[in-house]
């Protein structure tokens, strides 16, 4: 099976079992939705295990873009970090259960995305632990796939931590790992820790300015002009003034001092 899944140009039409990934796009933030909701026919991805992961991530990343919902400055894009996306996917593939005859399924919503993988999880991992422990289900796929050039795993058991770290970096909440009757569900939720002026206004807590690009890096904020408008709704509340930089250099924020 690792042999057909890794090398062959079409396994699922090779393998009784179904081992391609299903994506959904829901025009809703609801739980228990129907037809009714689906953007689009779900789409089918296939093909060897390496095409197949790249193929979700970027098909899931195109979907995400074109989701906008309403913001402290109006319609904003909602994104993932790339590294989160990357590695939760690659590992409901590697780690799934092939003999369970069901396709992986990407879920999109409005505010979230639900990476459910076939099977429970496998030996002495747990949600709790899963972090923190190591095993593989599919060794064989897991070390050979890793041989490739510019694998999808890097194979040292830390895919997972950096999915959940680069969450944190852009202040979203953690992925949460769920386990139901037959399958791993891992929710990906767009929902900030803070908001982009609370962060904002935290960072220079601890720093004394603050520039457009490390507010974006902070914050999630995609574009310069969503930032820009952060800045410029602090500095109408007064809790923040512009700082000239350096000839040729962008222009820096700082808090405003309170008066003695």
């Amino acid at each position: 099976m690792a042999g057909v899944l890794l090398f062959s140009d079409e396994p699922q039409a090779a393998l009784p079992k179904r081992s391609a990934i299903k994506v959904f796009r829901y025009a809703t933030k609801e739980e228990g939705v129907d037809r009714e909701t689906l953007a689009f026919d779900p789409l089918t991805i296939e093909g060897p295990l390496y095409d197949l992961v790249e193929k979700a991530v970027s098909t899931t990343k195109e979907i995400v873009q074109s989701i906008k919902r309403v913001g402290e400055t109006g319609l904003e894009e909602v994104s993932y970090p790339d590294e989160t996306l990357h590695e939760i996917i690659t590992n409901a593939v590697l780690h799934r259960d092939y003999s369970h005859q069901t396709d992986v399924q990407i879920r999109i919503y409005d505010d979230r995305i639900e990476v459910e993988s076939p099977g429970r999880l496998p030996g002495h991992i747990t949600a709790a632990n899963i972090l923190v422990e190591q095993f593989a289900r599919n060794p064989k796929l897991v070390r050979l796939i890793n041989k490739f050039p510019n694998p999808p795993n890097k194979d040292v058991g830390e895919g997972l931590n950096t999915a959940f770290e680069a969450m944190r970096r852009i202040r979203l909440k953690e992925p949460q790992i769920t386990e139901a009757s037959n399958s791993v569900v891992v929710f990906i939720r767009h929902e900030r820790l803070s908001s982009p002026a609370q962060i904002i206004m935290e960072y220079l807590e601890e720093n004394a300015t603050i520039t457009n690009e490390i507010g974006r890096g902070i914050t999630g904020l995609r574009r310069d002009v969503q930032m820009k408008d952060t800045f410029v709704l602090l500095r109408k509340r007064g809790l923040i003034e512009q700082v000239p930089g350096k000839r040729g250099r962008a222009w820096a924020w700082r808090k405003v001092k309170a008066p003695k």
